[in-house]
Parts: C-alpha cells; structure tokens; sequence
C-alpha cells in the first residue's frame, strides 16, 4: 500500500519541501538558499519577496519582456481550477530555494511556491506548474486535498519509459512512481490542467481508472464503498 500511497510530509522531504524552522525569518539557521530557508517560506514566517499570484496577468507584469500569448491559456485554467481546490500559488525570492529547485507544492498547506528567478521563460514556467500541479491532483486523488496523502494517478506501466527512466537517475526510489507521472505531465501539454479540473469537479475516481492499490486505500478510509461509490 506504501508504494502507492505516500504521506505528502515525505514526498517534500524528496523535493526539499517541509524542513521544520523555527518561526521567523532572522532565525533561518542554515542561511538562503537551503532547505531551512524553503521551509521558513513554506511556514509563511519568510515573507520577503513573496507574492501571490492569481493569473497571466501577474506573469506579464512581473516579466514584462516576455511573451506568454503561447501559454497564458493553460496557465489561466490551472490557476481557475487551483482556486477552486484551495491551491494558492505564489512567485518567491529565489533566496528561499535550494540551488536549482525552480518550484515547490507544500501538500500541508496546498501552497505552491515558484523560484522568480527561473520563470521568466514560459516554457519554463509552464513546466514547473504543471509538474508540481500534478502533485496537487495526486493530493486530490489519495481522497481529498485536505489530507496530507498522494496517491499515484495513472498505472505505472502507462507512464512513457523515457519518463520512468529519467527520473531514476534524479529521485530516490520510493518516490519514483510520484515523479514519473508527474514528470511526464510537466512535458504535456494541458494534462495537469485536465487533472485539476477533475479534481474541482470532484471528478477524479471516475474520470481515472483508479489503482488497484490507490482503491484499497481509498476503501479502507471510507473515500468509497466496495462497490466503488464515493462517500466522502
């Protein structure tokens, strides 16, 4: 059942998302740049440099030489349905980030945090949305967004090997089911934003075939009854 079912607080620590801090940002202990300082951020006690954001229209002015024509419809649908789901979605000082973490989805809070420093380039951007959007529809399928489980979406063997691969050579082995996935929709055009909205609808166990595994979990916390009919 572990396998399929992963508690969000380790799935963070996989991506460097939830590293207890003391509150304030004076007390960030190991300085910028490290996973002390993300999970200041994460905790909402490091605010400098963090801004909320709620559509293309942040995005233009934050990076006004840029051109989001390409990508400001998908981007808006995700950012409608992470509004309906609770997500908050928020542009951060890259001083908050460990080198080279470009994003982050904290499944605590259902917060999501983008390091400013790399999403000027949309394709970027749009990348990273859709990867860590991806973990917030996994949050959405291990029974509700509220709890601090994710649960794989697709069946491991759906996922391209190209994707399975790659992400053996970046993520520890008990998170590989979660990243390849969630890799795969980060290079997919519109298959997050597909997701979260299923997950808005309150669509998820019948617009995906649910795991084997996923519908056991699913049963035994009493999201479904065995004939497969929501409770919750």
């Amino acid at each position: 059942m572990f396998r399929y079912i992963l508690a969000g607080l380790l799935l963070g620590a996989a991506h460097g998302m939830t590293v207890p801090v003391e509150a304030g940002e004076e007390k960030i202990t190991k300085g910028y740049y490290t996973m002390d300082a993300m999970g200041c951020m994460l905790l909402k006690d490091c605010t400098d440099g963090v801004e909320r954001i709620n559509s293309s229209l942040d995005l233009e002015r934050a990076y006004p030489d840029a051109d989001w024509d390409l990508v400001e419809d998908e981007f808006d649908r995700i950012m409608i349905a992470f509004k309906k789901i609770g997500v908050h979605v928020h542009l951060a000082d890259e001083k908050y980030f460990p080198v080279g973490h470009r994003g982050v989805y904290h499944t605590v809070s259902n917060h999501f945090y983008l390091n400013k420093r790399y999403m000027s380039r949309p394709h970027v951007l749009m990348s990273v949305v859709r990867h860590e959007g991806w973990h917030a529809a996994q949050d959405c399928m291990a029974g509700t967004i509220k709890n601090n489980m994710i649960a794989i979406i697709r069946n491991e063997e759906d996922v391209p090997m190209i994707w399975r691969e790659m992400v053996k050579r970046t993520y520890p082995a008990y998170a590989q089911p979660w990243e390849a996935e969630a890799t795969w929709a980060g290079k997919t055009e519109s298959m997050t934003q597909e997701a979260l909205e299923s997950c808005a609808r309150g669509t998820m166990w019948t617009d995906y075939e649910i795991t084997p595994l996923t519908r056991e979990w699913l049963i035994e916390e009493g999201y479904l009854n065995k004939e497969g009919k929501k409770l919750k």
